[in-house]
């Protein structure tokens, strides 16, 4: 029956993704973004989200909500899966995200998120690819907007944990503006480069903005520290409730 659901889910929802890229090309270039961006957020995802909880069984809840800010932040969260990168600006109103530069390569898809307004980060061009990242988000804060990074740069299962990259903390340091960490446990249920989507409970926790007078080293182990223990709560409270996911845990 999980193979069954998943196949369903899977067709419909790169289908709708497939879709929704192609329209953002088509049009992506005479709309302003504040179109593109409620075409996503109040459409696409939305339908997402019902596909997820009607076909998956997979309900999104949300805490921390009050730690969401009314002005532009920048918003650290733990990378388990793609729905991530499909979900969290339907939150986070206003908000794109930092990516990794291999990603614009994909036909439609990369063309979609590069006019979306997100911000490609060449991993490999050392100081000078954070300059300009550097340079990408202030004009990004400067119009009123949020930013979404992943400090590991790459998905991790859940209970791992990589090196945070410094690419997170040259925006604390430079940039004028609160970072929240944000905790998940996606990947227990969408786990990485599988093609099942288990039932269940996921969720996304805003945790309190990090104090901004922080050097890079408390900073870094600050954030991961405030992450990697929420990651740990969630994960261990998804077990009890749902424990045929312990085989991803």
């Amino acid at each position: 029956m999980i193979f069954l659901r998943s196949l369903v889910f899977n067709i419909l929802c790169y289908s709708l993704i497939l879709m929704g890229c192609i329209v953002t090309v088509l049009l992506g270039w005479f709309l302003p973004k504040k179109f593109i961006w409620l075409f996503w957020n109040d459409a696409v995802l939305i339908l997402l989200r019902n596909l997820l909880k009607w076909i998956c069984g997979l309900k999104i809840e949300i805490r921390g909500a009050h730690n969401i800010q009314n002005s532009p932040a920048i918003y650290a969260c733990k990378h388990q899966s793609a729905l991530e990168t499909y979900i969290l600006t339907s939150y986070i109103k206003n908000a794109t995200f930092i990516f990794k530069k291999e990603l614009t390569h994909i036909p439609f898809f990369g063309w979609a998120i590069a006019l979306y307004g997100s911000v490609p980060v060449d991993r490999s061009g050392g100081s000078r690819a954070l300059k300009n990242m550097l340079i990408s988000a202030k004009k990004l804060l400067n119009r009123g907007q949020s930013i979404i990074i992943f400090p590991e740069g790459t998905r991790t299962q859940p209970g791992k944990t990589i090196e945070y990259k410094s690419g997170v903390a040259c925006l604390y340091q430079n940039l004028d503006v609160p970072v929240i960490p944000v905790a998940t446990n996606t990947g227990l249920f969408w786990k990485k480069n599988s093609f099942l989507r288990y039932p269940g409970k996921i969720i996304f926790e805003f945790l309190p903005p990090i104090p901004q007078d922080l050097d890079k080293k408390s900073f870094m182990s600050k954030l991961k520290n405030d992450i990697e223990t929420k990651c740990y709560e969630i994960n261990n409270e998804s077990l009890l409730s749902y424990p045929y996911v312990k085989q991803f845990f």
